[in-house]
This record gives C-alpha cells, structure tokens and sequence, in this order.
C-alpha cells in the first residue's frame, strides 16, 4: 500500500512539474509574428478586413533580403493573409466581387503588384499559382521617412472609399479601393 501511495505521489509531483514547465515554455513559444487585423468601413455599413500575421525586422534587411524583389510574397507571416470584402469593390481598377480571398505581393523597389487570389483556407505559402489569381493590381511604393519595426496593413480613409496600405522596413506600398 505504501508502494503505491509512492507511485502515485510521484506521479502527481511528474505531473506537477510538467504543467508548471509547459506553461513556461508556452510563453517562451508565443508567435514572433502575432495575428493582427486591419478594416476600413464603406458606405452602407459594408466593409473590408484584412487578417494577416505581423513579422518583425529584427535588424535584418527586408526589402532586397528576406523578401526577394520580383517574386511573390505571403504579405505577412504564417497563416495566409486573408482579404474580406462584403460588397463589390474596385481594388486599383480593377473589380473583386464581395466574397473571401488571399492576398499576396510582389515587391520591387519602385512598384509593387497586389494579388488577389481565389484559394482561401493556406498556409502563406506556398503561393497557388496565376491560375488562382482574380486580379493583379499596381500598387504604388514609396520611401518612409523612419524605419518600420513590424509588418503592418492599414487603410487609410478616402472620399471614394479607402487605401490598402502596407508598410516595413522603410517601404510603404498603397492602392486604391472603392466601392461599386
């Protein structure tokens, strides 16, 4: 009887530890890229989200770097960022209906490519290929005036809708978005 009120002490102490030391590394293991979200409210109580991951720079050199110039980047980290629209938009000229998308980049240093892709529900990456894609739009890039620690999306309000921006490092690329 003493043997196994031994066993199951020890068992509970194991235990004990093993949650205590779980618990520890789980804040040790928090995402270095934590989820973020950007809206920008239309007219007629429509609207437009962006869910995506936010990686820092950590010193390294993003644009030209860790993100090649010319290829096709998930525009976050981690999950794929996804693009909500609940009505019609034009997205650079260029029509999305309402509905659920992916978003990816192309970065280069004086223009920028947005894509929006019809696959939803990836990892970032791989990136599903052209055949995916609904459109591709020209995004304008400019030069920050300080450096960007962590990858945002925001939209700044218009008159005729709001601008998807996205900025790091010292780059900041925007398009144009209205509603239909």
């Amino acid at each position: 009887m003493r043997r196994l009120f031994a066993v199951l002490a020890m068992a509970c102490i194991t235990l004990g530890l093993m949650a205590v030391l779980g618990s520890a590394q789980m804040d040790k293991g928090a995402k270095p890229s934590p989820a973020e979200k950007a809206s920008c409210a239309l007219a007629d109580g429509k609207s437009i989200s962006v869910d995506y991951s936010s990686p820092r720079a950590k010193g390294r050199k993003i644009y030209g770097g860790l993100v090649p110039y010319g290829e096709v980047w998930r525009a976050g980290a981690n999950e794929a960022t996804t693009f909500v629209t609940t009505t019609d938009l034009m997205v650079g000229g260029k029509h999305v209906p309402a509905g659920s998308y992916t978003i990816f980049a192309i970065p280069n240093k004086d223009k920028w490519t947005l894509v929006i892709s019809k696959k939803t529900g990836e990892w970032g990456i791989p990136y599903p290929g052209a055949d995916q894609d609904l459109v591709r739009v020209d995004m304008k890039a400019s030069t920050l005036p300080s450096a960007v620690e962590n990858f945002t999306i925001a939209f700044d309000k218009s008159s005729g809708g709001c601008a998807l921006r996205m900025d790091w490092e010292t780059t900041r690329a925007t398009v144009d978005i209205s509603k239909m």
